[in-house]
């Protein structure tokens, strides 16, 4: 067995375009997209060590575009706030980085330029990225491979929907020891000639984001700056301070213990691996260190498993029968109140928790968890129909969270309104049939409400 086909055993690769890698080729690309990191990622680990193999350089390649999937100038700069220290740790690795905006963002008439002998990329199971790559994989001319560099287990082992975590877990427990090791982070061998070297934009934040024909409805949050130095820094403040006592306060909004990391698992500016090693390696109790990973491995691969898995992952069609039937039979009960999307985006309720997750939404690009349940729960309870609630919490969930246009969004938004991964809850409840019920009065007997109310107003 070569070196390349040894690189195809590891079950994260999937071949999208089989074939030898071209004997002409200049390079190996690696087209970077969902893990935008240059250290302790599988995609870029892969692509370094074909080409060590093919004795190529490595040219990586990201294509900034104004149209990603319900993104905006928020997610924008977030993502731009990260790309200097990823070309830096991308160099320093040994490979060419190669920067282009729109519209000289295609990754085909990159390769046209620079002739690979292969292509590599990242997996993405939303319904977009996804029809990139199966896009690229018809028009490329040489073989093309992409890596699930963003969860711990590798999503391909499940091939089917998994009804609820109670079915993934004993599936996916035995397989975390075996995927959970120190990344390799190798370096790339061969480098460009001078001479040859493809050029790319020089990186200027400001003006790439100026210049950007982006939707600017949703304004940068300060609370929040993208990369892997900042995520890894969070990541040491939460083993070192909060993660003793995450069994315990993890649904306590008002005590903030929660990692504040999941911005940065969705742009991929840090591993899951490195976060469940820092967790499992800690000082900290056994059964804080059991809470989090469940989050972190069963639960957030469980919600990449339902948008691989289920084509109307973000509509009401998506979730389980027992769930559409229940709402549908209470479908014409009189709501407490109505609200329009407006109203609802501008934190104009008659609830004060509400209003203020709502508010900790729009100005910091996050809300706790256990918030984000009662939150989309709420918009059932007061908009005309169930469909309408579930678009409504989506546009909102995309807009304005930094994590928002991704699988734990998503499925969280199903699991509130219409029971995904959930049970039917008795008894019977106008609006709510059967789906689990949650209200202010219930929370407030969960966690000082008062004091998270007082903290979001200081944000203002």
């Amino acid at each position: 067995m070569n070196g390349i086909e040894k690189l195809l055993t590891d079950p994260r690769i999937t071949v999208r375009l089989a074939g030898a890698p071209e004997n002409r080729g200049r390079c190996v690309v690696y087209w970077m997209q969902r893990s935008q990191r240059g250290v302790d990622n599988p995609a870029l680990d892969a692509a370094i060590e074909a080409a060590n193999e093919l004795r190529r350089p490595v040219t990586v390649f990201f294509g900034l575009h104004p149209s990603y999937p319900n993104a905006n100038l928020r997610h924008y700069t977030f993502l731009v706030e990260a790309l200097a220290e990823t070309i830096a740790a991308v160099e320093k690795r040994g490979a060419a980085f190669v920067f282009r905006s729109y519209p000289e963002h295609d990754l085909l008439r990159f390769c046209e330029e620079v002739k690979p002998a292969l292509v590599v990329g990242d997996e993405n199971a939303l319904r977009v990225p996804e029809s990139w790559r199966s896009s690229a994989a018809a028009k490329l001319r040489v073989p093309f491979w992409t890596v699930d560099s963003d969860v711990v287990v590798p999503s391909r082992l499940f091939q089917k929907e998994e009804y609820a975590a109670r079915t993934l877990r004993p599936k996916i427990t035995p397989l975390i020891e075996v995927f959970l090791q120190e990344p390799r982070n190798p370096k790339a061998r061969f480098k460009w000639p001078d001479a040859e070297r493809p050029k790319g934009l020089v990186f200027e934040p400001m003006s790439v984001l100026s210049s950007l024909p982006i939707d600017r409805s949703a304004q940068p949050v300060r609370a929040f700056k993208g990369g892997t130095k900042e995520a890894s820094h969070r990541l040491k403040l939460f083993v070192n301070q909060r993660l003793a006592t995450y069994d315990q306060e993890r649904n306590k909004p008002h005590l903030n213990g929660t990692s504040e990391l999941s911005a940065y698992l969705h742009f991929g500016h840090i591993s899951p691996v490195i976060i469940a090693l820092a967790v499992r390696d800690s000082v900290a109790p056994e059964a804080a260190k059991a809470a989090f990973l469940e989050e972190l491995i069963v639960r957030r691969e469980l919600a990449i498993n339902y948008v691989s898995r289920n084509p109307n992952y973000d509509r009401l069609d998506g979730c389980p029968t027992w769930g559409r039937t229940t709402l549908n039979e209470r479908a014409n009960d009189p709501r407490p109140h109505l609200y329009t999307e407006a109203q609802l985006e501008s934190a104009e309720t008659a609830e004060p928790l509400w209003n203020a997750a709502q508010t900790e939404m729009v100005t910091t690009g996050r809300m706790h968890g256990y918030l984000r349940m009662y939150w989309a729960k709420k918009i059932l309870e007061w908009t005309a129909s169930p469909d309408e609630a579930f678009d409504v919490a989506v546009r909102l969930n995309d807009r304005y969270f930094l994590d928002g246009r991704d699988p734990n969004g998503y499925t969280g938004i199903a699991w509130a309104i219409g029971g995904k991964h959930d049970r039917p809850w008795a008894p019977r409840r106008p609006v709510f049939g059967l789906i689990r019920y949650m209200s202010a009065a219930g929370m407030a007997s969960k966690f000082d409400v008062r004091a998270y109310i007082d903290r979001v107003s200081r944000l203002r």
